[in-house]
């Protein structure tokens, strides 16, 4: 597989994990305690896709680390959410698992990629 592929797959997964988390909030019932907490995955679930298609964009390896870094940021922060959206809706407490076993994956792969472009001479 070249890198371009794995680019490629690597926004495609990112994609359907932000269409995922869409479908999964649109379920949710909207009430005082879990509309602040959907305001910020969605946000921060989002987030991650648009920064990686950012990073592909990169201007610099600078730029790209820096791209990818919030990636991982983002990808922690959702599953925080998740966790706390979990806990205030037990209805959907499968689905929290499983999109959060998602982000978990996301997480590791944008930390792999950080750890790598760092052990990298010319970063």
């Amino acid at each position: 597989m070249n890198n371009d592929s794995q680019k490629y797959n690597l926004e495609d997964r990112t994609v359907k994990f932000s269409e995922d988390i869409i479908i999964f909030l649109k379920k949710l019932k909207k009430d005082a305690l879990i509309m602040p907490l959907t305001n910020q995955l969605i946000r921060s679930a989002t987030s991650i896709g648009a920064n990686y298609c950012e990073a592909n964009g990169a201007s610099s390896k600078k730029d790209f680390k820096n791209k990818i870094y919030i990636c991982k940021k983002e990808a922690k922060e959702t599953k925080y959410w998740l966790q706390l959206i979990g806990k205030a809706n037990s209805e959907n407490t499968e689905e929290c698992r499983r999109l959060w076993k998602e982000a978990q994956e996301l997480t590791m792969i944008f930390s792999k990629i950080v750890i790598t472009i760092e052990k990298s001479k010319d970063n």
